[in-house]
């Protein structure tokens, strides 16, 4: 069984995934460690949000100029938030926009992995290359990071297996 969302983790996580994939109660298991969804529906809502993360972690970093969810961004190309930065000349200076971007089937998931995504692409302010800076400043910003992040791959796996999204309206069909 192909876990192509998995395959930098030891073979032994891998094997219990495939285990919990076979039996059909990998999307059980999510539900039951992240029963209930985050409540932010808009864009308004997610850029404030990102907002106060931001204003609690990164004071000094760039501003911010949108947070948004778009329906553009694919998962199959392994992205689940994209950070931009556009710049502009203005006068005799140059001006940076920075934007991110969250994939809007995110839009209806744990709060969890919400900020997992937004903690990540907030990180890009600072930090451009996933390096072991890159990955300190989140685990700085979520000291449960890399657990999310593993729990996210789980939920891309148990979708790409078949599974239906868990934290929509059809999750009520489990």
């Amino acid at each position: 069984m192909d876990l192509p969302y998995l395959a930098s983790y030891p073979e032994t996580l891998r094997e219990q995934a495939r285990h919990l994939l076979g039996e059909g109660r990998l999307g059980t298991a999510l539900l039951r460690r992240y029963p209930e969804p985050h409540a932010v529906r808009s864009d308004k809502a997610l850029y404030d949000y990102a907002a106060q993360i931001k204003a609690r972690h990164l004071r000094n970093a760039g501003t911010v100029n949108k947070v948004v969810f778009d329906n553009k961004i694919h998962v199959v190309r392994h992205a689940l938030g994209l950070h931009t930065s556009v710049s502009r000349v203005q006068g005799n200076r140059l001006a940076a926009k920075h934007e991110i971007r969250v994939a809007a089937m995110f839009r209806q998931a744990p709060d969890e992995f919400l900020r997992m995504i937004v903690v990540h692409e907030l990180a890009h302010l600072r930090e451009k290359d996933h390096d072991k800076a890159f990955y300190k400043l989140c685990e700085h910003m979520e000291p449960h990071y890399h657990q999310f992040e593993f729990d996210v791959r789980l939920y891309l796996t148990h979708l790409d297996h078949g599974g239906g999204r868990l934290w929509g309206m059809d999750w009520l069909s489990i």
